[in-house]
């Protein structure tokens, strides 16, 4: 038979449970655990809320107190009964079948020990670690679910905060398939980060779409006439409006949840846009704060350079007034080189003037003597030695 349609009585048992700090409507809790027709109800039956614990190191919740394998994760109860997978937003269904390959791996990765009613193969396996999930699904699920009990636990999502507003919703109160996503939407907010959860809901919510439509196209049912007794009052039985009036506030709920979905998408829209301008006033203060950190450092560097140019002014400076000095001693060197020159020049006139007179002297006693010889030489000619002891005693 069909797993996902038959029902199979794995237990009908109901068990009071003491829950000393839970309301009075949650002071009993009685499971019953069966399998019915998806989407409906599977036989997995919570009268109230549970008491939720979370799986250390882990964003899963437990529920210690059910006789069944019970838990929450990022916005949906999980159920594994039967070899099977079920899946709900309400703590008490409607429940849907949930494939192996579309099981969030942390809700796999739970240890054996938080299982509260296991198989009996679970008892092979170590409490502490996984069930064994290849050895019940095969290798094709292991080839697509390689290392899937190998993660670091230090990258962990934090857990979904708990839908606790559904504690109120207990016995009669407890909503219908039409209303449970308004109720939803309405006191509970937070987005799934895992993507199998969001197709999870989207599951849901197409069931829910469909159910409408088909409750949508049936016709509606005419009162049948009924005999009566003579004296006897008549039957209030009027199907047909009822149906009417329900097909009506389906379609209000409808419209309802349309206008809520684009209220949310505006104003999710409105947060990207908001997002967005805080993100770009992000980047213009940074770049005006990288700005300002340039100028300050081209300040700070012309404050160092300021020190640095005047010193070097200083060096030029003096290089330039020592050029001039060496130029200025050049110049007296080289006036006192030629006022040395012209001296020397001076000098050597003046010896030249000093050594001229005897020379003159000398050139005029000569021409003397020739005067005096030619005039002697008129009365006697002079020899040699007389001209020449003239010299002498000259």
């Amino acid at each position: 038979m069909d797993g996902h349609h038959r029902h199979l009585v794995i237990g009908a048992t109901l068990l009071a449970l003491a829950l000393g700090s839970q309301a009075p409507a949650r002071a009993q809790v009685g499971v019953s655990v069966g399998v019915s027709v998806p989407g409906v109800q599977i036989g997995i039956h919570v009268p109230a809320y549970p008491e939720l614990q979370p799986v250390p190191d882990y964003p899963v919740y437990y529920a210690p107190g059910l006789p069944a394998n019970y838990f929450f994760y990022d916005g949906l109860y999980w159920v594994y009964v039967d070899d099977t997978w079920y899946s709900s937003s309400w703590y008490d269904g409607p429940w849907y079948v949930a494939e192996p390959a579309v099981v969030p791996v942390f809700i796999l990765r739970v240890p054996v020990r938080y299982y509260r009613a296991p198989p009996p193969y679970f008892r092979e396996w170590a409490p502490v670690e996984p069930p064994r999930w290849a050895a019940r699904w095969g290798p094709r699920w292991e080839a697509e679910h390689r290392d899937w009990d190998r993660w670091d636990r230090r990258a962990a999502p934090p857990p979904a905060p708990l839908p606790v507003y559904q504690r109120q919703y207990v016995g009669d109160r407890y909503p219908s398939r039409e209303q449970q996503q308004e109720i939803r939407t309405q006191n509970y907010h937070f987005e799934p980060h895992d993507p199998k959860v969001r197709e999870r809901l989207a599951v849901e919510a197409r069931h829910d779409d469909r159910g409408r439509d088909q409750r949508a196209a049936m016709p509606a049912q005419r009162p049948q006439p009924n005999a009566q007794r003579p004296g006897a009052a008549p039957r209030a039985d009027a199907p047909a409006p009822i149906q009417a009036q329900r097909d009506e506030r389906a379609r209000q709920q409808d419209r309802q949840q349309a206008q809520e979905r684009q209220q949310q998408e505006q104003q999710a829209r409105a947060q990207q846009q908001q997002a967005q301008r805080a993100q770009n006033e992000q980047q213009a203060q940074r770049a005006q704060h990288e700005q300002q950190a340039q100028r300050a450092q081209q300040e700070r560097d012309q404050q160092m350079r300021g020190p640095q140019m005047r010193e070097q002014q200083m060096r030029e400076q003096q290089g330039q007034a020592q050029q001039q000095a060496q130029r200025a001693q050049q110049q007296r060197d080289q006036q006192m080189h030629e006022q040395q020159a012209r001296q020397r020049e001076e000098r050597e006139q003046q010896g030249q003037m000093q050594r001229q007179p005897p020379m003159r002297q000398q050139q005029q006693e000569e021409q003397a003597e020739r005067r005096g010889g030619a005039e002697h030489g008129r009365g006697q000619p002079r020899g040699p030695r007389e001209r020449g002891n003239d010299r002498e005693g000259g």
